[in-house]
């Protein structure tokens, strides 16, 4: 399980059940267990501080590089 936090202001977006070792591209809907902060405006998803930290794919966030950080640990497939 995987706790995302904005890079800009360091709160917390979600928790996230990654599988797999690759790197954080996608979020899926789905697998967010808690959402912390997260606000969707125009098809793209912000921290609370102005950030943008992914857009809106319809079932996955397709993610920002550099505009999240995560802490925790992934599945092996």
């Amino acid at each position: 399980m995987l706790t995302l936090k904005c890079a800009a202001c360091r709160g917390k977006l979600w928790k996230y059940h990654k599988i797999g070792q690759g790197e954080v591209l996608r979020c899926h809907k789905d697998r967010i267990d808690k959402v912390w902060n997260m606000q969707e405006r125009n098809g793209k998803v912000f921290c609370p501080c102005g950030e943008a930290v992914g857009i809106d794919k319809g079932t996955f966030f397709k993610m920002n590089k550099g505009a999240f950080t995560y802490k925790g640990t992934k599945v092996n497939k």
